[in-house]
């Protein structure tokens, strides 16, 4: 393997890490309204399942943004130049988000807290749909011209092909993050949060079997088959395993899915990372996008010797806060009275 394909694979990794952690994060923020309608503490309930670990599944977007920076510079360079607006709109989003979850108790008021409320809203529905908006025009090829500028206008990247990958990447968060909050929690806040995965789970599976059978038939090749059937697998294990009350091992299936998902899209993609529409000669591919080899090597290293202690160290914060919540253990509000 060269360092090249090496370093294709980490930033990968890195992103369906990302998928999966976050991806669970998002789905808990979309659901926050419905599962912690009528009352604060049952939406307490609901944001503090993820309240010890949210910020550290942000980790892996920035490092994943990092190793691309590092790694592959043109690539880099001409995706945040070719979809400046949408990832502006995604940052901004994301920091929405934090500023509502960090600021949410620290004010006692019922009309401060409906205002973090919405903000965690809008900061988790519009990055669940823009990863997969961006992923999907990434494999179907954007308008790439010889300087690797992305040439035409926004209607270019509005495909039906990239808002079923929008769509995809929406509805399978929202049911990752159901099954999260289904294990996660207790009482009445984990009995509906099961009703919710039941009510997701047929739409999910239509909307993800499309979404990946339209991949593999146009993008894929003969070896994303067997990904593609994971992804099915994973969809069937949770369903069979929230039916039977399972909830660990339902959060398993969907956690299979999203990283089959994820696979099948950057097996689609390689060895191209950004594809051009306009000439297949204008192509970036992880050897014409990559930086030198002096600085691939030194990377290298530093991920080897670093990547075991963070993921020791995730895995810890996870084991220490494993635990169910229940309302019942949600105390009074102690932020500044207005």
């Amino acid at each position: 393997m060269s360092l090249q394909q090496f370093w294709f694979v980490l930033v990968a990794v890195l992103f369906t890490g990302y998928f999966v952690l976050e991806g669970f994060d998002f789905g808990v923020g979309m659901l926050m309204p419905i599962l912690g309608k009528g009352s604060d503490v049952r939406r307490r309930v609901v944001l503090n399942t993820i309240g010890p670990v949210w910020d550290g599944n942000e980790v892996w977007l920035i490092t994943a943004g990092g190793a691309m920076f590092a790694a592959f510079p043109e690539w880099y360079a001409s995706l945040f130049s070719g979809f400046y607006l949408a990832l502006l709109l995604l940052l901004v989003a994301l920091i929405l988000r934090i500023c509502a979850i960090e600021w949410r108790a620290k004010i006692n008021s019922p009309q401060w807290r409906a205002w973090a409320d919405i903000g965690i809203g809008i900061g988790s529905w519009i990055p669940a749909l823009a990863w997969g908006w961006v992923f999907a025009n990434l494999v179907r090829g954007v308008p790439l011209n010889e300087q690797r500028q992305v040439v035409g206008s926004a209607w270019d990247l509005l495909s039906p092909y990239a808002l079923l990958g929008a769509a995809t990447t929406g509805i399978l968060f929202a049911l990752h993050g159901a099954i999260f909050l289904a294990l996660k929690t207790g009482g009445e806040v984990r009995d509906d949060a099961r009703t919710c995965v039941r009510i997701l789970f047929v739409p999910t599976v239509v909307i993800v079997g499309m979404f990946g059978l339209w991949t593999q038939l146009a993008y894929g090749s003969a070896w994303t088959w067997a990904v593609l059937g994971a992804a099915v697998l994973g969809l069937v294990v949770a369903g069979g395993a929230t039916g039977a009350a399972r909830d660990g091992w339902a959060f398993i299936g969907t956690t299979l899915t999203i990283v089959a998902a994820t696979v099948l899209l950057v097996g689609s993609l390689y060895p191209n990372v950004m594809p051009s529409t306009i000439d297949p000669a204008f192509d970036l591919t992880i050897d014409n996008a990559s930086s030198s080899q002096y600085t691939l090597q030194v990377m290298s290293w530093a991920a080897v010797l670093c990547t075991p202690v963070v993921l020791i160290y995730q895995g810890w914060t996870y084991w220490v806060f494993r635990k169910r919540l229940t309302v019942e253990q949600i105390p009074a509000p102690t932020g500044l009275q207005r």
